[in-house]
């Protein structure tokens, strides 16, 4: 279901203390805010920032996880461990988990079935590399991770399911795909989730390299519902005025 969302991905960045503190200067700047604000903290952070958002109304999202209900996988947090402390959210196939840690198009998918069946949000990332945009592959690659991606699902996983499109090329870089390319690309995904399943009706997200002075730009155009932000994410007040930037 389309809806605004702006989810913010602390990455590898805050210790414990400095979640609770992030969270407590938020809460007011965004206690009034149009979409919904989702955290996806580091693990360590999570137990924290679930006791800092109760009573709030922002959400919160792991970075990660493994397919797997248990095993032998040292290191490896599964979908159930997330649900039982009330992680609501959880972001899956980050171009940086594929980039240095093997992520694949199949495993990602695996990871959007085991969080859905333990009733987790998936957000789901896709995204072209700078060598594939310049040859002018960028729709041919978001489209199959998108299918591939959600291969198996059904109407009722994909109503609980969010697409984020973060161009590699864009992420931490300083440099941001325009609003009107960043529309089109979007509109590619949504084309795909259309002939996939009969409608389009998904909420899918631009992230890479969002900032406050971007932000309406971004998030007033015609398919994209929202951001993944990411640097501009770890400072409080930065982070409201991206998350109440029709204001």
């Amino acid at each position: 279901m389309r809806r605004k969302v702006m989810a913010g991905n602390w990455k590898m960045n805050m210790l414990p203390n400095e979640a609770i503190k992030f969270i407590g200067d938020l809460t007011p700047l965004v206690k009034d805010s149009k979409p919904e604000v989702i955290i996806c903290a580091p693990f360590t952070d999570l137990f924290y920032t679930l006791l800092s958002c109760q009573d709030t109304n922002i959400h919160v999202g792991a970075q990660n996880m493994h397919w797997k209900e248990s095993g032998a996988y040292t290191g490896e947090i599964s979908a159930e461990m997330l649900k039982v402390i009330n992680v609501e959210y959880v972001i899956i196939g980050h171009s940086e988990r594929r980039q240095y840690f093997n992520e694949t198009d199949e495993t990602v998918n695996l990871k959007v079935k085991s969080a859905l069946k333990n009733g987790l949000k998936p957000i789901v990332c896709v995204g072209e590399t700078l060598e594939q945009k310049e040859a002018g592959k960028t729709i041919e690659v978001i489209t199959s991770q998108t299918a591939k991606a959600l291969e198996g699902l059904t109407i009722e996983d994909l109503n609980n399911t969010i697409i984020a499109y973060e161009p590699i090329w864009a992420i931490g870089t300083g440099k941001t795909a325009t609003s009107e390319d960043a529309n089109e690309s979007i509109k590619e995904i949504r084309k795909e989730v259309l002939n996939k399943f009969g409608t389009d009706d998904i909420t899918i997200l631009y992230g890479g390299s969002v900032k406050k002075e971007n932000a309406k730009e971004l998030f007033t155009t015609s398919d994209i519902d929202g951001g993944l932000v990411g640097g501009a994410s770890l400072d409080a007040d930065t982070f409201s005025k991206i998350v109440n930037y029709d204001l």
